[in-house]
Parts: C-alpha cells; structure tokens; sequence
C-alpha cells in the first residue's frame, strides 16, 4: 500500500501562523481591556448591567410578539370584543345633543352623524366625526366629546354671514374671510352689504379691514366693487359712488372722505360721485357733468 508523505510546514509560514495568532489574542485583550475599562468608568455595577440587558431582551422580545400579533390581527380582533362588552354594558351612543347652531339647519349635523348611533362608545372616532361636520360650509370648528354612558356630544362654531358675493349665475352669502355659506335669493339679499368684480371673494377680509377705517361710514355702505384687481368704489344708500385709490392708500382716503362729509354733508349731497385716487384731493361728479368748482374739495 502506498504511502502519502505530507510536506513539513515551512519555517516561514509557521511563523506567519504564529504571527497573526499573537496579534489577535493581542487585539482581542486590548479590546476587552477597552471595553472593560469604559464600562468600569460608568457609573453602574455589574448587576445593573445584567438587569440593563435583560430589560433590553425582554423589550426586543415583546416588540416581536407585538409585530407578529399585529400581523395576525389579534390587537383589532382585541379591540372589537372590548367594544362589544362595552355595547352590552349599555356604553354606545344612543343619543347625539348638538348645541351652537343658530343660524345653519341642525339636520345637517345630525346627517353627518347618524352613523354613529348605536355603535359602542370606543368604536366611535371623535376626531372623524369632527372631520365630517368641518365639511359643511357653516361649521368654522367643531368639538366632538362621549359622554358616558350612551351620549354623544357636538358643539358647532358657526361662521358668521357678512356679506353677500354677486356671482355671473347667483348670489351667495360669504363670512368675512370670503368663505362661501349658502346661496341666497335677491330678496334675501336686502339689507346685506353687495360685494362684487373679479377677484372680490379673495378680497373680503381686506374690505372688512378699509370698512373698519371709517366705522361711522359703514352704516351707509350698501355695495362695494372690485376694481381692476386694485382697489374698491364704494356705493352708499344714496345711489352715490365714492372711488378710492389702490393699495395701501384707500383707507387714508376713506378717513379723508368721512372728514370731508362731516364738513360739508356729501353723502345725500348733489354729487352723484366722489372721485378720491388723487392724492389730498377729491373730485365731485354731479348727475349733469362735472359739479361747480366750488364744490370740490381738497
């Protein structure tokens, strides 16, 4: 039988060998001694730091078995038979009281939540049902509470009407930051301050703030019209048109226009128009032309 010889290992490579063992069991001490040494330096005993890794095992452990249980559906299938225990102890909404609606129709709040009647207390989602009732155009917020055991509760924050916006096909009554509530009829209409031209609805808090200048004028105020894009005329009950200039330079010149009316009785006056974009200076428009010089005013 023949007989295999191995080759002796070299001197070179069992040196080698024994070269790169030293140097690991050498960085495997310098790391343990590292390691050793910043764990010595904080301020914990051994204990601690056993407690501190099985408290770390144990979290590890519970957020997999809660990862697997989501999976399965277990937490949701939890949730609907605590729901169900809730319902046959007598907690699920039988009773929906709704306060704050004066002036919007309450059936729309109750439409908006009649889906919740007879379902358990902890299946209802306040913060959906509230997400609901803020679509309806008169709803400016809504608080939506359980009160136990059986009654749901709803506080509306109406919007306030203030004006109403002329539209090409109809009229529609707007709060005052422009936010459309309902249409309206012209009858319904009267009375209300008229605001109108391209761009107007975006532009009706900056109105409720020119009004707002002049508060004695406002009463007299019936129509207001969007111009250009860049300023307002206002129509007073007369019939008679006051023209402002644009920009930040309107309410001064309303101010003005009220100072000069307080003097010299404009409004009601024979001017049929106030021409008020030049600066320090008004002209008057009488039903025949131009008004006599003596008439304008400065």
């Amino acid at each position: 039988m023949a007989k295999v010889k191995r080759k002796p290992t070299g001197v070179r490579r069992s040196a080698a060998a024994r070269n790169r063992s030293q140097k690991a069991r050498a960085a495997k001490r310098h790391t343990s001694g590292f390691l050793d040494r910043a764990m010595a330096a904080l301020p914990f005993t051994e204990e601690q730091w056993h407690k501190f890794f099985l408290f770390l095992i144990a979290a590890a452990g519970l957020a997999i078995a809660w990862t697997v249980a989501s999976y399965a559906g277990v937490p949701e299938l939890a949730r609907t038979e605590l729901a169900k225990s809730a319902s046959r102890a007598g907690y699920e909404v039988r009773t929906v009281r709704v306060t704050g609606v004066e002036r919007m129709s309450e059936q729309l709040v109750y439409q908006r939540v009649l889906g919740e009647t007879d379902r358990p207390m902890p299946l209802v989602d306040v913060e959906e049902v509230r997400e609901r009732l803020l679509e309806l155009s008169w709803v400016k917020d809504a608080r939506v509470s359980r009160q136990l055991p059986d009654t749901l509760r709803i506080d509306i924050v109406e919007r306030a009407p203030h004006a109403v916006l002329v539209k090409p096909d109809r009229l529609v009554l707007v709060d005052p930051e422009g936010h459309e509530l309902e249409p309206v009829s012209s009858e319904d209409a009267k009375g209300q301050l008229l605001i109108s031209g391209p761009g107007a609805q975006k532009q009706v808090a900056e109105l409720g703030k020119l009004l707002d200048a002049a508060p004695a004028l406002k009463p007299q105020i019936v129509a207001a019209e969007w111009v250009g894009n860049r300023r307002w005329n206002l129509t007073f009950k007369t019939g008679q048109l006051l023209a402002l200039p644009e920009g930040d330079q309107g309410p001064a010149a309303l101010v003005k226009f009220a100072e000069m009316d307080g003097r010299n009785r404009l409004i009601g006056g024979k001017a049929v128009a106030i021409d008020m974009r030049v600066p320090d200076r008004a002209y008057l428009r009488c039903q025949d032309g131009p008004c006599p010089k003596g008439m304008s005013a400065q």
